[in-house]
């Protein structure tokens, strides 16, 4: 189905209420037809806390409901690291698209020159940066279009360190996913100590 289409990757470790929020407001600022969640495998510069199938699921309970968005697995189901740039060589070779745009936030740009082949890249998708509003990007030579989102200060570090401590996430993760997440998160540490 070609159109214009926006693939935003993160390792998802849990889903929360800033990853809805921010792909609702790619979806209308960059005028898309389809956006593709891309739950990274094996992310090569951190290692997930939540096992790869779990946070696939999480994702698709997450963004279920909403024709707009696709969760791909992708990522998951490639050998060995996940790189950005056999991601968009995928979405080339099986979508098609009219536009592509790779959704980045302000830190990953900043990084972006240390990237496994960011020309190759940047030759292959439009480079989006999540912003705030009036926040301003210096510094950087890679092109990229501004979208100006709205920001929840939440973190899925965030949320793991509040699960660590006993503490509630309810209203940081969707509702129906957050017997889910600690369910997740408790199977998760009782392995961890077995």
């Amino acid at each position: 189905m070609p159109g214009r289409i926006g693939i935003f990757g993160g390792t998802f470790d849990p889903p929360h209420i800033g990853h809805l929020v921010v792909t609702q407001d790619a979806l209308e600022r960059l005028d898309l037809d389809r956006l593709i969640v891309m739950p990274a495998g094996r992310p090569p510069h951190r290692e997930p806390v939540l096992d790869a199938d779990t946070r696939l699921e999480l994702v698709r309970r997450a963004f279920e409901g909403d024709e707009r968005i696709h969760v791909s697995d992708v990522e998951l189901r490639r050998e060995g690291p996940s790189w950005t740039v056999d991601t968009l060589e995928w979405a080339h070779q099986e979508l098609n698209p009219e536009a592509l745009f790779l959704i980045v936030g302000a830190d990953q740009l900043r990084s972006f020159r240390g990237w496994r082949e960011p020309e190759r890249i940047l030759s292959l998708a439009r480079l989006a940066v999540m912003t705030r509003p009036g926040e301003e990007l210096k510094g950087t030579d890679v092109p990229h279009e501004v979208i100006e989102v709205t920001r929840v200060d939440l973190s899925s570090t965030r949320i793991r360190r509040r699960l660590e401590e006993g503490r509630s996430i309810r209203y940081m993760v969707p509702e129906r996913l957050r017997p889910e997440v600690e369910r997740a998160w408790s199977a998760r540490s009782t392995q961890s100590r077995a």
